[in-house]
């Protein structure tokens, strides 16, 4: 339990990066169609010599189904959001998103049994974001960036998809890490390079090295690994409520490194979806609500 929750812990500050630097990869000459094929173009070139080495003939269609989930699938419609709406949607959106999914699944799959902790703690975690996102979401909104916003929330169900098939099919983390870096680059890297727009030709080796490490190495493998790692641990629900932690962690690396300025309601939705995701990550029961409502 201890080392699921470090593991998940882990996660968020690497996906907290991963929107950072996209960010600095958006203000560089790439589309996000780039990003994606450097993501897969690296992962899966590192990632083919130990799958044919470790990975069982007969699991190969677990894998592909799981690399379209939480591989392409993901990845292409969150970048694409990008085209459309700005890095702090995606914050609230996707990974606010896949604890939304996530739990709305889980009820309808369970008759809606859900324990009254998780419930509270999804509410929180939504309040939170709602407050983290107000200004971007609300005082500026317009164009086409519902757009953006519908396309983030799709990459939200296509991950919470992938944990819950990811828990139930039992698949070992550190193979399925190469299922999706496999999978993905022989889906993704041929419709990139017949159809998607490019601009990788005008970016320098240092933004293009950069995009490769971290999206390539640290995401695909660390983030990915650890991810799926915390789900076996401690359940899908719990990992993908520890994601709402991500926008907060963002904002405030958003501030230390790029110099954005975070509002008070940012702060009182960081304080309020941090509460609510320490409680969804505790184990159902550990906190007696019910005794505490009856109380009231």
């Amino acid at each position: 339990m201890g080392k699921g929750l470090l593991a998940a812990l882990a996660v968020v500050f690497f996906w907290s990066g991963f929107n950072i630097v996209s960010r600095l990869g958006a203000t560089a000459s790439f589309t996000p169609y780039d990003i994606a094929a450097i993501r897969f173009a690296v992962s899966g070139a590192i990632a083919l010599p130990l799958f044919l080495r470790h990975v069982p003939r007969e699991d190969w269609l677990k894998h592909a189904v799981l690399a379209l989930l939480g591989g392409v699938g993901y990845c292409t419609l969150a970048y694409a959001g990008f085209v459309y709406a700005p890095v702090s949607h995606a914050g609230v959106f996707v990974n606010g998103g896949i604890g939304f999914w996530t739990i709305v699944i889980m009820a309808f799959m369970t008759g809606f049994h859900i324990p009254r902790q998780t419930v509270v703690a999804l509410v929180l975690t939504t309040s939170g974001l709602l407050l983290i996102g107000y200004e971007s979401l609300v005082a500026k909104s317009g164009g086409d960036e519902w757009l953006g916003d519908l396309l983030f929330l799709a990459a939200a169900l296509t991950w919470a998809v992938f944990g819950l098939v990811l828990r139930r099919w039992q698949i070992r983390p550190q193979l399925g890490v190469l299922g999706i870096a496999v999978f993905s680059a022989l889906v993704y890297l041929p419709v990139y390079a017949w159809w998607l727009p490019s601009t990788l030709s005008e970016a320098t080796w240092g933004a293009i090295t950069l995009q490769a490490v971290y999206q390539g190495v640290v995401i695909a493998f660390l983030g990915a690994g650890l991810y799926s790692y915390a789900v076996q641990k401690i359940g899908a629900g719990e990992a993908s409520l520890m994601l709402a932690l991500v926008p907060a962690v963002s904002a405030v690396g958003g501030l230390l490194i790029l110099g954005e300025q975070v509002g008070a309601t940012a702060v009182v939705g960081i304080v309020v979806v941090s509460i609510g995701a320490v409680l969804g990550s505790l184990p159902p029961g550990k906190l007696k609500l019910g005794r505490w409502f009856r109380a009231r």
